[in-house]
């Protein structure tokens, strides 16, 4: 597999840590970006595998585009892989206590930064031999309780803006052809889902030994699955919902 260039944004997480680690043992170039320098910096340090921390405010579009144009500083030609795994939970009583506050926080995490990096880099995604987008979801996106609506709005959203990536790369890629035949011999790109009905990674089993975490991913197992993507032909994996929740 020839060394593609990945950036791991919400890369600070756990999950991200994880994901970061896993790509770089697997000899890619892997970018981790988060908002928090100190935190960023020790993530990355802990991924080890050369993993590069970045620091970012993805919820600005023109933050986002400064992280590109560093990028291209520093030598890098083509994103190939945009791992997204900025999230955050924020759940209520029921429908009358969503507060606003947790609607824009979700909005802004979920949806405004999924925006922003998918329009920053779709060009250099849709020009890559391997151009991969992937974002994290919720079993809740598509069965929402009252508790959790603003945080399953958000998912659906993010997801239908990802559903959307990945009819573009379609799109682009079909050839010119209008009845698309054979269109999965030239298909490069895909934008995937990710769904999990929750994370646990190993801290979380040590501060709570007695929990079994049922229907939880462990973030080792999503990092696995991230790998998987750059080893998956494109054709099989464009637009796909991929269930990680056991």
């Amino acid at each position: 597999m020839p060394t593609l260039t990945i950036l791991v944004t919400g890369g600070s997480s756990a999950s991200g840590i994880a994901a970061a680690r896993a790509l770089g043992a697997a000899g890619h170039r892997v970018f981790t970006v988060g908002s928090d320098d100190v935190r960023i910096r020790a993530a990355a340090n802990e991924a080890g595998n050369g993993v590069i921390p970045l620091v970012c405010d993805l919820a600005s579009y023109d933050a986002v585009r400064d992280l590109a144009d560093g990028l291209s500083g520093r030598g890098v030609e083509t994103v190939d892989g945009v791992i997204h795994l900025v999230g955050g939970w924020r759940g209520a009583k029921g429908i009358e206590d969503q507060s606003d506050e947790d609607w824009d926080a979700m909005e802004r995490g979920a949806i405004t930064t999924l925006r922003n990096v998918s329009r920053v880099f779709y060009s250099q995604l849709e020009a890559s031999p391997q151009g991969r987008l992937a974002m994290i979801s919720s079993t809740t996106a598509s069965a929402p309780t009252a508790a959790a609506a603003s945080y399953a709005a958000a998912k659906a959203a993010a997801e239908a803006w990802t559903l959307a990536v990945a009819d573009g790369f379609r799109r682009a890629q079909a050839d010119g052809r209008p009845d698309q035949q054979n269109q999965s011999e030239d298909q490069h790109s895909a934008a995937v889902i990710f769904v999990v009905k929750a994370l646990v990674d190993s801290a979380m089993r040590a501060a709570h030994p007695d929990r079994r975490f049922p229907g939880y991913t462990d973030v080792e197992d999503l990092a696995a699955a991230v790998v998987g993507l750059f080893e998956e032909p494109a054709a099989n994996l464009n637009g796909q919902r991929i269930l990680l929740a056991k």
